[in-house]
């Protein structure tokens, strides 16, 4: 609900220098507002007011603006002409475009003696047969109606069919009545469907987006009713809002990134997200950068800015830059795209080349000559064996040659035992003159 605030009327009387005391002409159409508040108090002088084309319900709190000449209220939700008796100097009232049904309250118009125009085209009341003699007879101060001039031959006809015509009017208004009844109560059934449809967050249960839901409420059939036309204000305004958004996120400045220290110096900045490797080591004579851009990106989206002490590469207006070891000549520097890959590789000879770093087979060189070559002698075999290995054999803990180690085993036995038979001593005859003494300890 858009309200009337002093900032609002400021805004709306810069030609009186933002001054609303002394303001006697001031205009708020399209704003949306739903309410008449505070204006007869803050700008008592007004002698032109302007409030066509919003969402007012109820014509209130005018009455202190004695020296108002001029009110117009077209275009809004007004239903009943009332409370405008205080508005002692008003001249001209437009009502164009409202949804007045009762005519009978242009009675409380007889008391602004000095109305002459008067404007009330478009509401319904004007279908009713006798709406014109009517409101001619009802209102003698008035000099023309509806923009049509009123004689003074229409105005004697007028008041000998006044009480013809206040039937005709007031059966015109029961009628409407009912139809106006039955507005309210489809309204108030599509609004609890349309309350049943959303999330506990006031989203679309279906998940529709804006646009999908803007797009529905506009292809959907609509009544000329006063819930209908607040409901068209607020979605325009949604619609509006959600522009402006856009807009100001389109006049945000983007994001610069700063690429030199107050020293000058570069600063090392990956933008884009891109892997890539900077080989300053393996050639004494260049520097190579290799860059895994995106296969199928256009090369016109690539930039390469070679400098002596960076290299900065604009990637889809996303910067990669990096600091170099060393002074790089920009002139002779080369840059290669894979047609395989999609890799950039940015190829530049340094300045002074150099000397500190070796070549891969240079080094390998090197490793090979400080290395002395130390002498080992042979072993034998069983050496070897004893020396290397400890515990028990690879194939004692093979289960799938247990019977095979069995029979090895058996084979050994026998010939231990052979070699046993083979080795012992034979046993020696004593001779005749031999005499066991007892006395005698036994050899060992």
């Amino acid at each position: 609900m858009v309200r009337i605030t002093i900032e609002l009327i400021r805004k709306r009387s810069e030609h009186n220098e933002g001054e609303i005391a002394s303001l006697e002409e001031i205009t708020l159409h399209q704003e949306d507002i739903e309410k008449i508040e505070h204006i007869d108090r803050w700008c008592r002088n007004l002698k032109i007011l302007l409030l066509q084309y919003n969402l007012i319900s109820k014509i209130e709190n005018l009455g202190m603006l004695k020296k108002l000449e001029y009110l117009n209220l077209a275009l809004n939700n007004i239903e009943v002409i009332e409370n405008l008796e205080g508005l002692e100097s008003l001249k001209k009232l437009d009502l164009t475009v409202n949804f007045i049904g009762d005519l009978r309250g242009i009675k409380s118009l007889r008391e602004n003696e000095h109305l002459e125009s008067l404007i009330l085209t478009g509401n319904p009341f004007t279908d009713y047969e006798g709406y014109r003699e009517y409101v001619v007879a009802t209102l003698p101060q008035l000099k023309e109606l509806d923009m049509a001039e009123i004689s003074r031959s229409e105005r004697i006809i007028a008041l000998q069919r006044y009480a013809e015509a206040s039937d005709d009017v007031l059966r015109g208004y029961w009628n409407y009545a009912k139809i106006r009844k039955e507005q309210i109560l489809r309204h108030q059934r599509s609004e609890s469907v349309r309350i049943s449809e959303l999330n506990e967050d006031g989203t679309e249960k279906g998940g529709e987006d804006d646009e999908e839901r803007s797009e529905k409420f506009w292809k959907s059939t609509s009544s000329h009713t006063p819930e209908d036309r607040i409901a068209i204000a607020r979605e325009n305004r949604r619609n509006r809002e959600k522009r402006e958004r856009k807009d100001d996120e389109a006049k945000k400045p983007k994001y610069v990134p700063k690429l030199f220290n107050s020293d000058g110096r570069p600063f090392n900045i990956n933008q884009p997200k891109v892997p890539f490797r900077l080989d300053d080591e393996s050639d004494r004579d260049k520097i190579i950068l290799d860059i895994a851009v995106y296969k199928h990106l256009d090369t016109s989206f690539l930039d390469v800015d070679v400098q002596p002490g960076y290299v900065r590469v604009t990637i889809k207006g996303k910067i990669l830059q990096l600091t170099l070891s060393s002074e790089v000549l920009t002139e002779k520097s080369t840059v290669q795209r894979s047609q395989t890959t999609g890799h950039l590789v940015v190829t530049m000879p340094r300045l002074n080349p150099l000397k500190l770093i070796a070549k891969p087979e240079d080094k390998a060189k090197k490793s090979t000559e400080s290395k002395p070559i130390k002498s080992v002698k042979a072993q034998s075999a069983s050496t070897r064996r004893e020396f290397l290995e400890i515990g028990p054999e690879k194939d004692d803990l093979d289960y799938t040659r247990i019977v095979d180690n069995n029979k090895k085993h058996q084979e050994k036995n026998k010939l231990l035992e052979r070699h046993k038979d083979v080795c012992r001593p034979e046993e020696k005859i004593p001779s005749n003159d031999f005499v066991d003494n007892p006395d005698v300890p036994p050899l060992m």
